[in-house]
């Protein structure tokens, strides 16, 4: 059974820092593309960066220049390092697994639970 375990979330100030992690089990970990995606109440499920298995990286304008995303493969482990946070980034956050390397939700297999980010001003 494939499972996916956010951390890191939490409260920061806007400007801040926060880095999450997404610990995978249950399939071959370096064989998939990861992804993060975020929502917010009352809204739809929206992308911010993905990374393939070779390690190529694609963002949503949004998050570029601030967030990176990154993998461990030895350690079946996603990261996604948030600079210069802003309050419009509050939302929770989910990590999620591909065979693909599409950025819509419909082409993830499996999620996480969610981890919240709250940014305050």
């Amino acid at each position: 059974q494939v499972q996916l375990v956010e951390s890191g979330g939490g409260l920061v100030q806007a400007g801040g820092s926060l880095r999450l992690s997404c610990a995978a089990s249950g399939r071959t970990f370096n064989s998939y593309a990861m992804g993060w995606f975020r929502q917010t109440p009352g809204k739809e499920r929206e992308f911010v960066a993905r990374i393939r298995t070779g390690g190529s990286t694609y963002y949503a304008d949004f998050v570029k220049g601030r967030f990176t995303i990154s993998r461990d493969n030895a350690k079946n482990t996603v990261y996604l390092q948030m600079n210069s946070l802003k309050p419009e980034d509050t939302a929770v956050y989910y990590c999620a697994s591909t065979p693909g390397a599409t950025t819509s939700p419909a082409g993830y297999d499996y999620w996480g639970q969610g981890t919240q980010v709250t940014v305050s001003s």
